[in-house]
């Protein structure tokens, strides 16, 4: 197939790589892959474009002149930005949902009034446009538990605080409020959810759903969960310690009834329905939805997909899902480790001269996934964001693959860079616990 993937994270690295690598296992004809804008790693496997992939008619034209037969729309912003649309409107077999879908993970607000409908268990939440409703949402929600707010607009992951400080909640909401025009100023926020997080990328063809492998990610900067939240410093599956039968659940409860609610509305939601969840002692409950894959679980999930991806994408884009034989995975763990530059999640550097990502590729059952990087004049590959580079590595269990992954990373040289050396360690050491 000749298949355009728009983005330029790690996350496009990711289904790149699964892309240009799964006619090896399954025996098919390698596709031919291109990617706007894209970074140096990703072009070392696809064809890059520079096209701004938020503009729906230059992602349309550049699809027309390539005659794709697929089109993967990886990031959010695009995709709220109404890429989809104008794709499927010209005719472009299209992965990733509508710009009315979308608003799933476009506005918080919008997301819980779906969730209602559905019955989906969640947070309660409190929307508030004005400074006075959130402290009355603050002292509904009392003060034996954390505060929770939430930007109600795309915040790459950045725009959710919990804390035990009032004042905090309070000042975070405040600039949420006013980082927006008058008439979208909303924040929300919610219930404290107890337990631990887990991610779960469903497949949607607008009808039929399919779960991936659960996924838990680390958000904090600092081991320990200290420090504030970033987009994501790491990532492992599969959750050997998440109770039995947690995907079915979460088909049945979250995903399906989310889906048909979409579609009764006239909105069907097609792409990836990311599923964020807390394993509370009162049951699984929803803590967020997003409407493509997730990064840093993604680099780990994809990983250990032995389906070809290429046929999971074809099937959500073409409403033919249901007759898509069960996903296969490997038997192995995966674990992902970000490198993030100086300051990050502040003020990152950016400009430094990154070398050692082919030393770290010889650690066996590593790849290395590039994300905030570019070349510069002299052709040099250098930092460009906050989070640099995503170290994958798959081995027989998570002590193999933790031991792997932090192998590779130490022979990867970035001045002043950082990244969690307790990614997946209490898991491997059996210290993770749902009360039910």
């Amino acid at each position: 197939m000749k298949i355009l993937v728009l983005g330029s994270g790690a996350r496009e690295h990711a289904i790149v790589h699964s892309l240009a690598h799964e006619h090896a296992s399954s025996g098919q004809a390698q596709h031919e892959l291109h990617v706007a804008p894209g970074n140096p790693g990703i072009g070392a496997l696809a064809q890059l474009h520079a096209v701004d992939a938020n503009d729906p008619d230059a992602v349309v034209t550049l699809a027309q002149q390539l005659d794709i037969d697929l089109l993967m729309i990886g990031p959010e912003a695009p995709l709220v930005a109404g890429v989809a649309d104008a794709a499927r409107a010209a005719g472009i077999a299209t992965f990733g949902p509508s710009a009315q879908a979308a608003r799933l993970e476009g506005s918080k607000a919008f997301a819980k009034e779906i969730m209602a409908a559905a019955g989906v268990p969640t947070a309660r939440p409190y929307v508030c446009t004005t400074l006075d409703q959130v402290e009355e949402a603050l002292a509904a929600v009392g003060e034996t538990n954390p505060y929770v707010v939430k930007d109600d607009g795309l915040a790459a992951g950045k725009g959710v605080v919990v804390t035990t400080d009032r004042d905090e909640a309070l000042a975070h909401a405040q600039a949420c409020l006013e980082a927006r025009t008058p008439d979208a100023a909303k924040v929300v926020i919610e219930e404290y959810l107890d337990g631990p997080e887990v991610s779960v990328f469903v497949v949607s063809d607008g009808t039929t759903v399919r779960a991936l492998s659960p996924a838990q990610d680390f958000k904090r900067v600092g081991n320990d969960d200290a420090g504030p939240n970033t987009g994501g410093m790491g990532a492992y599956t599969p959750l050997t310690w998440a109770p039995q039968g947690l995907t079915e659940e979460v088909i049945t409860t979250i995903a399906q009834p989310t889906i048909d609610e979409m579609a009764r509305r006239g909105t069907p939601f097609v792409g990836i329905l990311y599923v964020g969840l807390a394993l509370t002692s009162a049951g699984t409950r929803v803590v967020e939805f997003n409407v493509r894959f997730g990064d840093p679980e993604t680099q780990s999930v994809l990983a250990r997909l032995e389906t070809p991806l290429s046929q999971v994408l074809w099937a959500g884009a073409h409403g033919t899902l249901a007759q898509l034989p069960e996903l296969q995975w490997r038997d192995e763990t995966s674990v992902t480790v970000v490198l993030a530059a100086r300051d990050y999640p502040n003020t990152p550097a950016v400009g430094d001269v990154i070398t050692g990502v082919d030393e770290a590729e010889k650690v066996p059952g590593v790849h290395v996934l590039h994300a905030g990087t570019r070349r510069d004049e002299s052709g040099a590959i250098v930092s460009s964001g906050g989070r640099v580079l995503s170290v994958v590595a798959v081995g027989a269990d998570l002590d193999e693959a933790r031991a792997r992954a932090y192998e590779a990373i130490v022979r990867i040289v970035l001045d002043g860079s950082h990244y969690r050396t307790d990614i997946a360690l209490k898991a491997a050491r059996n210290e993770i616990t749902v009360t039910r």
